[in-house]
């Protein structure tokens, strides 16, 4: 598979390296665009502020830059957090889109979304801050209108972005467990083609 893997308000750091050569190892062509310019921080505070800064607009300006390129191949968008949102805007957006991979969080949907049986696998902890109970429901719900095709994996006890070793949030058993499901997914929709 070809996948877009998005990163978190933390930047291009070495996590999602990491994350994307493991995919590779599983025989999958990843790219990690760096929505940031070079920019990591430790803080989520921090990284909250730098994607302030730029601004959303111009955050997705350069993520749809990013996929331009590759999306004829049919890609699997995927991000972590704030990623995943970058995600889920290009894969609702991109008629050839093979698949949506959300580590750590999602996005408001627009309310004239329409994909057909797009495969979409969500993984968040579970009570997770950033992603509510209310919140994930919801989104569910808009998500099954839109025509998606939808997984969700709850991890109780995990922090927010717990896929992450060098995070406070990191949880190894959580992590374990989700990267084998994604690998899984990402075989199933290999086997589609």
């Amino acid at each position: 598979m070809d996948i877009m893997l998005f990163h978190s308000v933390y930047g291009l750091r070495p996590a999602v390296g990491a994350a994307a050569e493991r995919l590779r190892a599983a025989g999958h062509q990843v790219w990690t665009p760096d929505l940031f310019d070079g920019w990591t921080t430790d803080s989520v505070e921090e990284g909250m502020a730098r994607r302030d800064e730029i601004g959303s607009d111009e955050l997705l300006r350069r993520a749809v830059l990013a996929a331009a390129p590759y999306s004829e191949r049919g890609l699997v968008y995927a991000g972590f957090s704030f990623g995943a949102s970058a995600a889920q805007t290009l894969a609702l957006g991109d008629e050839r889109a093979r698949g949506l991979v959300l580590l750590h969080g999602t996005s408001d949907l627009a309310p004239n979304a329409s994909v057909d049986e797009l495969p979409v696998q969500l993984h968040v902890a579970e009570p997770d801050p950033y992603e509510t109970d209310d919140w994930l429901s919801a989104w569910y719900l808009q998500m099954r209108r839109a025509g998606a095709d939808v997984e969700v994996h709850r991890y109780r006890g995990a922090g927010h972005l717990y896929t992450d070793p060098e995070l406070p949030d990191w949880d190894a058993e959580a992590a374990g467990r989700t990267w084998a499901v994604v690998l899984d997914f990402l075989d199933g929709l290999a086997g589609e083609e």
